[in-house]
């Protein structure tokens, strides 16, 4: 029987993960510390990582490790050079979190658009209560109907935004961070022309060697002054500091992001903004619905099985 190593189970938020432990001698770890993890792999056939770094120092360390399932898309916490050279199989997840990131984006977007932290605080902490009239025009609302929807990187997340936000008669157009040239129903335009003329902004894109830093102050200040700025991809894209410094000087409207050059993000200007509402933040929780977990936890399975049925 195999041994399959759950590093940090604890991302799975507690859902069913029978498909994975009925193939195996199954042993999870809410967490792991990096000086935890030769120890705790040492006699694992299979490991099974979300965001625990499995470096090519570790793996030399592990002659019977066979298999790395990766509970995510990204796999840039696996060593793949060193996983190829000591004949060790690197399996990812593709897809399962395409709809709960898309929805998340328009949430958001709709969240800014309607400014709806700030009402529900007002409900909540007793001003409504305590109005002398029906209505509070305290923040102006907007309609999203019309406005133009900037897309930077149009994979299979980007191309569900764009669906959605076209749905909601949105003005779709993308920019390309591969360069690569596709026929798309929506027009590929270059990336300072769609930060000028976007009133919403919305990152789906990689983190690598070409957007890295991609949006920083330069780029922000070509925004419009009403705009929004959306980044659900991966933190490191968009300048931390010159984003908070821009929505300080309303060089753009708001911002929401789900990922952080760190995480959790410590110390941050992120922190410090004058007008908490213009920033709409939460825990790289984005690909995180219920229904994205299950889809998850059955690509796991998956590549597990198709890798047993090779033994």
């Amino acid at each position: 029987m195999k041994k399959i190593v759950f590093l940090d189970e604890y991302s799975m938020a507690g859902r069913d993960m029978s498909s994975i432990t009925s193939q195996g001698e199954y042993v999870a770890y809410e967490f792991t510390r990096k000086e935890e993890v030769v120890e705790r792999l040492k006699d694992a056939d299979i490991a099974i990582t979300n965001k625990i770094v499995i470096d090519g120092e570790a793996m030399r360390q592990l002659p019977r490790l066979k298999l790395i399932c990766i509970a995510a898309t990204g796999m840039n916490n696996v060593d793949l050079n060193a996983a190829a050279e000591l004949g060790i199989e690197v399996r990812n997840a593709v897809g399962y979190s395409t709809t709960s990131v898309a929805e998340t984006t328009l949430a958001s977007a709709l969240a800014l658009a309607r400014n709806i932290v700030y009402f529900d605080e007002y409900f909540h902490d007793g001003r409504y209560a305590a109005a002398n009239r029906p209505f509070c025009f305290d923040r102006m609302t907007f309609e999203i109907r019309g406005k133009k929807w900037g897309i930077v990187g149009l994979g299979n997340i980007g191309r569900e935004v764009a669906r959605l936000a076209s749905a909601f008669g949105c003005e779709v157009s993308y920019f390309s961070t591969s360069g690569a040239k596709r026929e798309e129903e929506y027009p590929a335009v270059e990336l300072e022309q769609l930060l000028k003329e976007s009133d919403i902004v919305s990152v789906h894109s990689p983190l690598n060697e070409r957007t890295r830093g991609l949006i920083g102050a330069e780029q922000l200040a070509m925004m419009k002054p009403s705009a929004f700025i959306i980044n659900v991809a991966r933190g490191g894209i968009i300048d931390e500091a010159a984003l908070a410094e821009a929505l300080d000087k309303g060089t753009i409207a708001a911002a929401a992001l789900d990922v952080f050059s760190t995480e959790p993000l410590a110390s941050s200007p992120l922190y410090d903004i004058k007008d908490k509402y213009r920033l709409l933040a939460s825990p790289h929780n984005a690909w995180a619905a219920a229904e994205a977990i299950d889809r998850l936890i059955g690509c796991i399975a998956e590549n597990i099985r198709v890798w047993m049925a090779k033994q």
